[in-house]
């Protein structure tokens, strides 16, 4: 409870959107645009969840705002400026549930892990799902992205590669990396990664 519309579990992101900067900020009742210097509201949204399950971060894609809630649905919000603001509107929204992993995107779309624990590919122009594996991961994914491939970290300690390719689903490696279980989120420094496990930070060199 308390906090704006209830505190939630996704992460706050800054954004400069119409000339405007804003802090992207998901609660447990909806998606809002948020002054840096004032604290107020500059547009609201409601985001329907279950329980107000919340968790992932939304994404900016060019002026709108890409989002999955759990027992909700994935949506694009467009933004447009006017004289008196900026009003958000709902651009598409599909049948695709997210978690608690933050999606990423390369050229225009969006991959995703859902709550059913399959990874998912949206073109982020029209909603339309390009595909969704058969195969099930984890409960949770940390995603990094450079160029065309994707990283992502399990929370049993596996390590996968991904091709961001909208065709198809690429599954180019995988790596055991912890025995213990890995819900922190991935972070990479150049050629290093830094992994928290439950009981160490391990830091590995990419070659």
């Amino acid at each position: 409870g308390g906090g704006m519309g209830g505190s939630a579990f996704s992460s706050p992101v800054f954004a400069r959107i119409h000339g405007m900067d804003q802090l992207l900020v998901q609660t447990r009742l909806e998606l809002a645009g948020v002054s840096p210097e004032s604290g107020k509201p500059l547009w609201r949204q409601p985001v329907k969840a279950f329980r107000g399950m919340n968790i992932l971060t939304p994404i900016v894609y060019e002026n709108g705002f890409f989002t999955s809630t759990y027992g909700g649905r994935t949506s694009l919000f467009q933004s447009v400026s006017d004289s008196e603001g900026i009003d958000v509107k709902l651009a598409w929204d599909n049948k695709l549930q997210g978690y608690m992993s933050t999606p990423v995107v390369v050229d225009g779309h969006a991959y995703i892990h859902l709550r059913n624990t399959r990874f998912a590919c949206v073109k982020l122009a029209t909603g339309e799902i390009t595909w969704t594996t058969s195969e099930r991961f984890g409960k949770y994914m940390s995603l990094v992205v450079q160029g065309d491939k994707i990283l992502a970290l399990d929370q049993k300690g596996a390590l996968f590669l991904f091709r961001a390719n909208p065709a198809k689903f690429e599954q180019l490696d995988k790596r055991k990396i912890a025995d213990d279980e890995t819900w922190a989120h991935l972070a990479v420094a150049g050629h290093e990664l830094f992994v928290r496990e439950l009981n160490a930070i391990t830091a590995y060199e990419w070659r």
